[in-house]
């Protein structure tokens, strides 16, 4: 056994020996279960479903996280342990991170004035994974909540720590753009990408109420209904909020671009990117106007289509000498 593999072994030990020891004890929801809170988030998802609202109201079941969240200031109960953890990835080399995923499991509801007390342990540290960011550990801690004595829900939430890929030093070689990233379609979403491949906008309809839905679901957030049909969006929408993405630059985009949550002339609203105006002119209330790009056409090896998503041009682009 070479000594860099035996080296390389003992780091996996050091790092597996932290598996099972607590990332935070006996923590305190900063705030109890409250309505302001959850009335910020429904309108910040526009949920308007009626059970979050009333004397009888129930915080909105993805809220978990939030009332664990120890904001600038950080937790008391923050344990050692987690802190030392990401110390020894940083120490060898793992500087960079992201966070990549999280699961929740739902016990009870949280209702307004519920005091949530938390515990968190390190789940898993994964062996060393090379992914498109870089090489790195996946590292995924648990939390359980409780109201009381009572389990409440579990939120499991996993972070990236990676080395990144080089791309400095010695001679430059030209390299083919990297293909993007595309779309995860499952039974739920299968009939809207079918429909963007067509250059089809298609907005779900429940047959039950008529209420339109975005992104689609596999039930009517407003009846509870499971039948629904489609209708086709004209086309046109504005500018709802924005945000313009600096870093991390991700190999197959060039940044800064402008990704919007666009409200459709229907009501719903979707994401997508603004194009045909410089980032920085982007404003709420820009009205837009849909296109579909391709994409990945020389690049893109695993996938014998070409990649078409929805995008949305500015009016101003339309004009003569509009496009950037």
């Amino acid at each position: 056994m070479s000594h860099e593999v035996a080296v390389d072994e003992e780091f996996e030990k050091r790092l597996k020996a932290y598996e099972g020891r607590p990332a935070a004890v006996a923590g305190m929801g900063k705030d109890p279960v409250n309505a302001p809170m959850i009335r910020h988030w429904c309108e910040a998802m526009d949920d308007t479903n009626p059970a979050y609202e009333g004397e009888d109201a129930v915080a909105p079941p993805t809220m978990l996280q939030v009332w664990t969240m120890g904001g600038l200031s950080g937790h008391t109960g923050r344990a050692q342990a987690y802190d030392e953890l990401l110390g020894l990835l940083d120490e060898a080399g793992y500087t960079s991170v992201v966070a990549t995923d999280c699961e929740q499991e739902y016990l009870r509801p949280l209702r307004p004035g519920d005091e949530i007390t938390f515990d968190s342990i390190i789940e898993s540290v994964s062996e060393e994974k090379t992914t498109k960011l870089g090489t790195g550990h996946f590292v995924t801690t648990r939390t359980d909540l409780r109201v009381g004595p009572d389990l409440a829900g579990t939120h499991r939430f996993r972070i990236l720590k990676y080395t990144p890929i080089c791309r400095g030093g010695g001679p430059q070689v030209r390299q083919p753009k990297p293909a993007r990233s595309r779309p995860v379609v499952n039974r739920d979403n299968a009939a809207f990408w079918e429909g963007v491949r067509r250059h089809r906008l298609l907005i779900q309809r429940c047959t039950s109420c008529g209420t339109l839905r975005h992104p689609w679901l596999p039930g009517c957030n407003a009846c509870g209904g499971l039948d629904w049909d489609t209708v086709e969006a004209s086309g046109e929408g504005t500018v709802y909020s924005y945000v313009v993405m600096h870093h991390p630059p991700f190999p197959a985009y060039d940044p800064p671009y402008a990704v919007a949550l666009i409200e459709l002339a229907e009501g719903v609203r979707m994401i997508g990117n603004v194009v045909g105006v410089p980032y920085d002119k982007v404003r709420i209330g820009l009205p837009l106007r849909l296109e579909f790009q391709e994409y990945d056409e020389e690049h893109d090896q695993e996938h014998d289509e070409k990649l078409t998503l929805p995008v949305w041009r500015t009016h101003e682009a339309d004009r003569p000498g509009g496009d950037v």
